[in-house]
């Protein structure tokens, strides 16, 4: 290649790397499905590519994005001058009208570049309101209950857009159970009081755990209001 090409390349790079700093577009990264798997990996937009962390107790920093269509790839370590990308790696599509964004990450051993799986969740204020609750249940079982004033019912590997369960700053109560397939009727899963903070967004997942009943992991996502979602 050559040499004016290469500072041709580290020129966008440097450029796409100002204008996501400056950038509204916010992503949070979260990591479920146990300890395996790496501690950070290199996100790659088409242009620029960073140091993400996969953490796992809760949302990381939030790492901004340039506006537009994107595709972002998961890799192992940064692609080089020119980006050389290989096949296989992880990738989700990233539409312009999105402006905030949640990746999530769980680990994916058949996944011989980077061995895990991506999932992208539109959380742009329009979509996902502060003192909303985002459920996504990972497993076969049907998922019951009440969410202080609000009901809960999410079938097997569905997802569900929550109303606020209290109005203000208040605990509520909440009862939660599962109902196996095939079984007739509901086992208790859940049931204490939760603190509703409705500057706050909450994504809640339920996942399988073996011979057991199956586990709620709830990740709040408050931010201060300089760095609030567009």
């Amino acid at each position: 290649m050559r040499l004016s090409s290469v500072i041709l390349s580290l020129g966008l790079l440097c450029t796409s790397a100002q204008a996501a700093e400056k950038s509204s577009r916010s992503c949070r990264i979260l990591f479920i499905g146990g300890d395996e798997g790496p501690a950070k990996l290199t996100l790659f937009d088409g242009t620029s590519s960073r140091e993400v962390e996969l953490t796992r107790m809760g949302f990381s920093p939030t790492y901004r994005f340039s506006p537009g269509d994107l595709t972002l790839t998961l890799l192992p370590k940064p692609p080089g001058t020119p980006p050389v990308i290989a096949a296989g790696a992880p990738k989700v599509a990233l539409p312009a009208a999105i402006t905030d964004f949640y990746l999530i990450i769980s680990s994916d051993p058949t996944n011989k570049v980077t061995p895990v799986k991506m999932q992208l969740i539109n959380a742009s204020t329009g979509s996902f309101p502060p003192g909303h609750m985002l459920w996504f249940n990972l497993t076969k079982n049907r998922i019951v209950g009440t969410l202080g004033t609000r009901k809960l019912d999410l079938g097997a590997n569905a997802s569900l857009m929550a109303d606020p369960p209290a109005s203000g700053y208040a605990d509520y109560h909440v009862r939660i159970h599962y109902l196996p397939p095939g079984a007739e009727r509901t086992e208790p899963l859940c049931e204490t009081n939760w603190t509703h903070d409705p500057r706050s967004r909450t994504v809640n997942f339920i996942i399988a755990r073996s011979g057991g009943a199956p586990r709620i992991l709830g990740f709040p996502d408050y931010r201060e209001p300089d760095t609030e979602p567009h």
